[in-house]
């Protein structure tokens, strides 16, 4: 149940850093258009984007986790049979929940002092708060460490259905397996 919900959850977010682009876009655009036609920029758009960049990347943190879509090469594992390959996976997935829970904890208290003193960017007409982009990278940072569990519980109990493909928690969707696959059932 967990693991639907974790892999649902990342789904959500990614797509709101989706949608969270494509206005980004348009702030980008009409800022560019603003300044050419009227020589005058849109005030803010710099921080907005500047926060903007950072959040957007760590809330596509987990469903590349999830859909296995993390930096890896098939140069090793190749060579190796099923367990070699499901120990290669287990170091992997180790390091990388290691990894995220550092992020978390290191973020924590400069997030913490960040809320605290209201801190932001940008002067004058627009004040753009950090704090919510810190608090972005610490929740997604936490999540995609429990996905890298996840997985590891998942592979040992053999329950990813593709593990040479695409060994994440996606493939333990059936559904979202055909489609990361291309494998669809007509």
């Amino acid at each position: 149940m967990i693991i639907r919900f974790l892999g649902g959850f990342a789904r959500t977010i990614h797509v709101i850093s989706a949608f969270w682009v494509l206005i980004l876009g348009f702030a980008i655009m009409a800022d560019v258009l603003s300044r050419n036609l009227f020589s005058y920029p849109i005030r803010g758009t710099t921080e907005v984007i500047k926060n903007s960049v950072v959040a957007i990347t760590f809330l596509q943190l987990p469903l590349a986790v999830a859909s296995g879509s993390m930096l890896r090469t098939e140069l090793v594992s190749d060579a190796l049979g099923p367990h070699g390959r499901r120990a290669l996976r287990t170091i992997g997935y180790v390091l990388g929940a290691a990894l995220f829970t550092m992020i978390a904890v290191s973020a924590w208290g400069d997030a913490i002092y960040a809320w605290r003193i209201g801190e932001y960017e940008g002067e004058g007409a627009l004040r753009v708060p950090t704090w919510p982009v810190r608090f972005v990278m610490i929740g997604t940072a936490i999540l995609s460490a429990i996905t890298y569990l996840s997985m590891i519980w998942l592979d040992w109990t053999g329950q990813l259905e593709q593990e040479n493909a695409y060994p994440g928690i996606l493939s333990f969707d059936a559904k979202a397996s055909q489609v990361m696959t291309g494998e669809r059932k007509h």
